[in-house]
């Protein structure tokens, strides 16, 4: 392994201090903003 791809490496392994989402969350969250904004205007 290279020495240049080691500290990506490292770079993903560290912890962030954020909440925790996990990846299906994210995907629910952003169709659902989607629906809701092409929703909202054909409502009112």
């Amino acid at each position: 392994m290279p020495a240049a791809s080691a500290g990506l490496l490292r770079f993903f392994e560290e912890e962030s201090g954020g909440p925790k989402i996990s990846p299906t969350a994210v995907v629910l969250f952003g169709i659902l903003f989607i629906v809701a904004s092409v929703a909202l205007p054909l409502l009112f």
